[in-house]
């Protein structure tokens, strides 16, 4: 293990000069023609490149035309517009956040504050089965109201195409791409469910998959966890991931079971991705519960040996021991059918609430997380109970004076099952295990926000704000688990490649200026689970598509985001 290093801490100036040289050729830099005039937009200047491949860092000028960077290597005053001397930081290409829930909250805040201050100029919306397009079929009505209750926002496109003319419009302040959510297409179909789908039904399904694909999404996503995905047979999701394998988009899965059941869940998406011919990601893979934290090092095995036998699988994680999720997941699938007026209407029938107790309690003492007091609320729907934010299901149970089961129960009924908490659940060990493995990149599972507005009366995982200089910090500079140019492939090349962005993740001519200049030894994540609306330092410079948005340390207001469509 490396620690990670300045570039002119590991070697001697003469040394230094050579292995530049080598690492140039790496760049593959060119002698520049210098003109009378300038041929630079923006020159960043004395800058240790770390160009997201892996390699070594190297110290050089960028130049950029536009949106894209037009040359690497040594260049002349009177090339550039205008030149920025980031001498002493690292250049490196933007984060990609392969797995970003910011389909909505992008447009409530297209600024992009809580993802760019960390370096994010791209994120993949769409995971865990859930997208914002399309919005059609039995769902659209139901979907609009939620959308404009949850978030403010009118919901008024239908397909994919529709959805990304509207962040088009609504010009954002980092890159979005979509996946394709199958519980979405799934609901559209039929509603919320447990049931096979007819022949009729699944034509449907199949030519929203393709109309999707057609429309610019990037693959397909499952929430196998989340109803209506937990009843969907595995034979339903392969029939739709070969229609997203002939348009080589990826297939990524929250998986079936991240608890007792975790190996069987990932060699189900190992299955699918074999069966359709797919390239798949493994979602925040994570074990939870102490009593199946044994299980990680298998799951971790069993993705190495699905590769070598030649399935196209990886995985992303967080640098967390904590996930983020909505509260109705602790009831058994039964009590989830039909959505949230179906289970609030069951939480009013004396008998079927003391079912729903008591699975959700053997639930949570018996598989996870383990005690009422893990278990932290985060945000709720109405602001009767907003002073509950914050405070675990023990504290409130006390608040209450019943029982923590009961007081669970309560909660979803008076929230209409709108409630959003924080579930401690993973080990450290584990976590340090999973970032490590060469075959796990790094996303978010977070979304845009900001410290004001809806998002300010809420209690969200850091992550959101803070997951890619906590892995910069602590697991880089401080555990010392990879060194900064393996970090930086982790949120760079690696999740370009896997979405299929070949134009971004790496800095070299051509390449769209999507870069973050950061100090290697002075970023730091500020966010905390008790104070989670918090900026990273050590980041004083964001570009997106060729653009300042973070310059010193501060937002510029600008929104130059593009909306990434597949092809």
């Amino acid at each position: 293990m490396k620690r990670c290093e300045l570039v002119s801490e590991k070697v001697s100036r003469r040394d230094f000069l050579m292995e530049s040289t080598k690492a140039m050729a790496v760049l593959s830099v060119s002698p520049l023609k210098i003109d009378a005039s300038p041929s630079f937009d923006l020159v960043l200047r004395n800058g240790t490149i770390i160009d997201g491949t892996g390699s070594p860092g190297a110290i050089a000028d960028i130049g950029i035309s536009g949106d894209r960077i037009a040359a690497i290597g040594s260049i002349a005053a009177e090339q550039a517009r205008r030149a920025v001397d980031v001498r002493g930081l690292h250049v490196a290409p933007g984060f990609i956040d392969i797995h970003s829930h910011s389909d909505g909250s992008i447009l409530a805040y297209p600024g992009a504050e809580s993802r760019v201050y960390q370096g994010v100029t791209t994120e993949l919306t769409g995971n865990c089965g859930s997208s914002a397009a399309p919005i059609s079929g039995l769902r659209a009505a139901e979907a609009r109201n939620t959308w404009l209750a949850d978030e403010g926002i009118k919901a008024d496109w239908d397909d994919v195409a529709s959805y990304l003319e509207t962040l088009d419009r609504s010009k954002t302040a980092i890159n979005q791409a979509l996946l394709l959510g199958q519980g979405t297409l799934r609901e559209s179909a039929i509603g919320m469910v447990d049931r096979v789908l007819s022949t009729d039904e699944m034509k449907q399904i199949l030519h929203s998959t393709e109309e999707g694909m057609d429309q610019g999404a990037y693959g397909l996503s499952t929430g196998l966890e989340y109803t209506p995905g937990t009843y969907t047979p595995i034979e339903e999701i392969v029939e739709m991931s070969r229609i997203v394998a002939r348009y080589g988009g990826l297939y990524a899965s929250h998986t079936r079971n991240e608890v007792d059941r975790h190996l069987e869940a990932v060699h189900e998406a190992i299955e699918i991705g074999k069966r359709a011919g797919v390239r798949v990601e493994v979602s925040h893979l994570k074990v939870c519960g102490s009593r199946n934290w044994h299980m990680q090092r298998s799951s971790i095995a069993l993705i190495e040996a699905a590769r070598a036998s030649g399935v196209d699988v990886l995985a992303d994680a967080y640098p967390y021991t904590a996930y983020s999720t909505g509260l109705d997941l602790f009831l058994p699938a039964w009590a989830r059918e039909g959505g949230s007026p179906a289970i609030v209407e069951r939480l009013r029938d004396a008998k079927l609430r003391a079912q729903m107790r008591m699975e959700a309690e053997s639930y949570i003492l018996k598989l996870e997380p383990g005690g009422y007091d893990l278990i932290v609320i985060s945000d709720l729907r109405s602001e009767r109970n907003r002073a509950l934010v914050g405070k675990n299901m023990i504290e409130i149970a006390g608040i209450w004076k019943i029982e923590p089961a009961e007081a669970l129960m309560r909660l979803l009924e008076e929230e209409e099952t709108g409630v959003s908490y924080i579930g401690h659940a993973m080990s450290p060990e584990n976590v340090e295990m999973v970032l490590t493995s060469p075959l796990v990149m790094i996303g978010s599972d977070g979304s845009t926000m900001a410290p004001t507005g809806r998002a300010a009366q809420t209690r969200p995982h850091p992550r959101s704000y803070g997951c890619y200089p906590r892995v910069l910090t602590l697991y880089c500079r401080e555990r010392r688990l990879f060194d900064l140019p393996t970090a930086i492939r982790k949120m760079t090349s690696m999740p370009a490649d896997q979405i299929g962005l070949a134009d971004r993740g790496r800095i070299a001519a051509g390449k769209k200026a999507d870069l973050v200049i950061f100090s290697a030894e002075g970023v730091r994540d500020g966010a905390t689970f008790d104070d989670p609306h918090r900026y990273p330092t050590g980041i004083p410079h964001v570009l997106v598509n060729g653009v300042f948005v973070i310059e010193n340390g501060v937002h510029t207001g600008a929104r130059p985001g593009h909306v990434l469509r597949r092809g």
